[in-house]
């Protein structure tokens, strides 16, 4: 540094300690509901207008689980059919935070898990989906992606971005997250799929769009699709750890028929003119499961730490201490319910 240099920075320190000039502002550190937007997935959804359970293909929108007004679970699949109900585009999420990573679990909900056809699938009412994706902290507002697992009913599926450092661990890394632009923001956002129907969860396009369908891009808005065929729907964030949020309901007994399973049954036209129709099969993120991999039920989202460390091989640091992690409050009865509670059927 120059002696003009010195000179200028030893004088701005005595008029700040002096008082007579304010300090400038420290760097305010990324809000979770930031990060949460920052990352979002720009998401791929097949849409199916054909036979009557998919109501002109409503049955494959995103919307909120009280899309219709109430936290009963048990209506939904009978409330879809109203023309009074919302189906304005939402996305659940949760972050939670350890000393050298971000975890985004992303869920998606749609009222039905419905068929068109009488052949061997079961259908049920309420459906949920998602992806947990890793970020790893390297002193950036939002840090770096480096890998993704996602659900498809009863199996998990695992990416990596390209250039990521982390590789095959336990499990075999399924393919490439594919990154896009959005027409809502300045960034690249990881691109995810779902199939239309029972709507399975992958890194698209893995899963794609044949015929109708909707491109959901991440916002703080929340739109309506105006057809079953629309490529720019903006949906909103929902916090699952919220007051009165998904998270402080767990123990609503009219929303979750256990802890992590939603409540459903077979009310209505669910499993007319199809093989069956299930009950209490969907399940919220601490209830995913895939059940011949090591992790546990619910860990995908309640301790992705873990799976991270058994799904990847990951190089430097995995801290496995939270920092941020409402999960824990309840790790007692969550591991209590993937030891008593039904399997996943999703």
């Amino acid at each position: 540094m120059s002696v003009t240099g010195r000179i200028a920075t030893v004088l701005a320190a005595v008029l700040v300690s002096a008082g007579l000039v304010s300090p400038a502002p420290a760097h305010a550190a990324v809000s979770r509901a930031q990060l949460a937007l920052r990352w979002a997935p720009i998401h791929y959804q097949d849409v199916d207008a054909t036979g009557s359970h998919s109501l002109g293909g409503k049955s494959d929108y995103l919307t909120r689980v009280d899309y219709d007004g109430d936290l009963n679970g048990r209506n939904n699949w009978d409330d879809a059919g109203r023309s009074d109900v919302s189906f304005a585009a939402h996305v659940y999420y949760s972050v939670v935070e350890t000393g050298s990573h971000w975890f985004i679990t992303y869920f998606f909900f749609h009222p039905r898990d419905w068929i068109d056809h009488p052949f061997f699938e079961s259908e049920h009412e309420n459906d949920g989906e998602g992806v947990t994706l890793a970020i790893e902290k390297n002193g950036t507002d939002y840090g770096v992606l480096r890998g993704a697992v996602t659900v498809a009913h009863t199996n998990f599926y695992s990416y990596t971005p390209a250039g990521s450092t982390w590789t095959t661990g336990r499990e075999t890394v399924d393919g490439t997250l594919q990154m896009q632009s959005s027409p809502h923001d300045s960034f690249q956002h990881p691109v995810t799929a779902q199939e239309r129907g029972g709507h399975g969860l992958k890194a698209y396009p893995q899963y794609k769009i044949n015929g109708d369908g909707i491109v959901y891009y991440p916002s703080t808005t929340a739109e309506t699709p105006s057809s079953a065929d629309d490529r720019d729907v903006r949906y909103a964030l929902v916090d699952i750890f919220a007051a009165g949020g998904l998270w402080a309901e767990r123990g609503n007994s009219s929303l979750f028929a256990n802890l992590g399973t939603f409540a459903g049954d077979t009310s209505g036209d669910c499993g007319v003119g199809t093989f069956s129709c299930g009950t209490n099969s969907a399940n919220a993120p601490w209830g995913w499961d895939d059940g011949d991999d090591l992790p546990g039920r619910g860990e995908i989202a309640t301790d992705p730490a873990k799976l991270s460390a058994e799904y990847f091989t990951v190089p430097g640091t995995l801290s496995r201490s939270y920092t941020y992690n409402p999960y824990s409050s309840a790790a007692a009865a969550l591991k209590e319910a993937a030891r008593t509670a039904p399997r996943v059927v999703d």
